[in-house]
């Protein structure tokens, strides 16, 4: 892979177009996770120190239509950055055609890129206005590398120099560390809602894992191979997958008990049940005892650990200590681990242990595709641009 390092380029009084990923959940207003930011903020430092004139565009949530709606605008992003970097003037803007104001060392954030005709659509001629905006481009948001649109992909081909961040790098370097040769044993943790999103991931993760942990509805598919999972969150539509893959591969380690409940609340009492002990009118929402006890000693004796997902209902604190105690183990186990996805960034975050993971990704479905083994379309674009130069 020959992708051009930002490092290795002379920035200085250059425009400078960083795709940041600053996809961040906020409610009223308010930033619940800064993690992404975080992760973006030295990139955007780097080229500040060296006197570029740096201009940040992102992504936000998923607006229903092309244009301006406030629950999806950057501005809190843009006060919480220009809380962060004190040091020089930070602007924001929602016109495109304004980067001309700033000088060399000061930071220009633009609105949400996904206002913008064209952009999901990688639009020809949005992707060539991006480039106009800047002499080299840095692709630094991993979490937005699988997606072929205007900001992550298409700019790629007009642009002068695209080269990759040290983010989108270390992203890179540390999934392959994971994946390729990992120190053995190799364990694998997957939850969420669906098989069927995943059901790729976990064809390869089963080929190259001594072990792979599944839970959520996942695992309650899995189950329901078997059982009758009652009201629980599953997909009857992919039991045969589910069981093809159980059939091809004898390290899928399922739950031997669960939390339930009749009811998805927040106050709902847990009761510990068995598969087969299940009713029609309850919902399994979280790991029982004996499945805990059995998962935390496979974790406890890895030496890598890839973390995607939470294992129940962890919102719930009567269905949280399945995702606690399996997010505690991998925090304590003192060998690589990698963490990735959105909800598995608000566990991390729940429980206070960001610094004992080895490597937090920034990326959920970059992070499944790139375990998947498939080429993310911004990685390529970064190939082909440096084969032309």
């Amino acid at each position: 892979m020959k992708i051009k390092n930002i490092n290795e380029i002379n920035i200085t009084e250059k425009r400078v177009l960083i795709r940041c990923d600053l996809n961040v959940p906020i409610q009223n207003g308010v930033i619940q996770s800064d993690a992404r930011i975080l992760a973006s903020l030295p990139t955007i430092e780097l080229a500040l120190q060296k006197k570029a004139k740096v201009i940040v565009m992102s992504h936000l949530g998923r607006p229903k239509s092309e244009s301006y709606e406030k629950k999806y605008s950057l501005f809190p992003v843009f006060e919480y950055i220009k809380k962060k970097i004190d040091y020089t003037k930070v602007y924001f803007t929602e016109n495109y055609s304004k980067i001309d104001l700033i000088n060399p060392g000061e930071l220009l954030i633009l609105e949400n890129v996904r206002f913008n005709s064209g952009e999901l659509k990688n639009d020809k001629i949005l992707s060539k206005r991006y480039s106009k905006l800047c002499d080299i481009f840095v692709m630094d948001a991993f979490g937005a590398a699988h997606r072929e649109q205007a900001s992550t992909y298409g700019i790629g081909k007009f642009a002068k120099i695209a080269c990759a961040g040290p983010l989108l790098i270390s992203e890179i370097k540390m999934l392959k560390k994971a994946l390729k040769n990992p120190k053995r044993p190799m364990v694998s943790i997957v939850g969420g809602s669906k098989v069927s999103t995943k059901f790729n991931v976990l064809n390869n993760l089963c080929d190259i894992s001594d072990t792979v942990i599944v839970g959520g509805g996942i695992a309650n598919t899995f189950l329901a191979i078997d059982y009758d999972v009652g009201k629980s969150l599953h997909e009857p539509e992919f039991i045969l997958t589910a069981k093809k893959l159980r059939d091809n591969y004898n390290n899928i380690i399922t739950p031997i008990d669960s939390r339930v409940g009749k009811n998805f609340s927040e106050t709902e009492q847990s009761i510990i049940k068995s598969p087969s002990k299940i009713k029609k009118n309850e919902e399994i929402m979280d790991f029982g005892d004996k499945t805990i006890k059995k998962v935390v000693k496979i974790i406890e004796k890895a030496k890598t650990i890839i973390w995607n997902g939470p294992v129940g209902v962890f919102e719930f604190p009567n269905f949280r200590i399945g995702t606690e105690k399996i997010a505690k183990a991998v925090a304590n186990n003192s060998n690589f681990s990698i963490a990735g996805g959105g909800d598995t960034l608000s566990v991390i975050d729940m429980f206070c242990i960001k610094d004992k993971i080895s490597y937090i990704s920034t990326g959920g479905g970059a992070f499944l595709e790139f375990i998947e083994g498939k080429k993310l379309p911004a990685i390529d674009m970064l190939e082909k641009n440096f084969s032309q130069q």
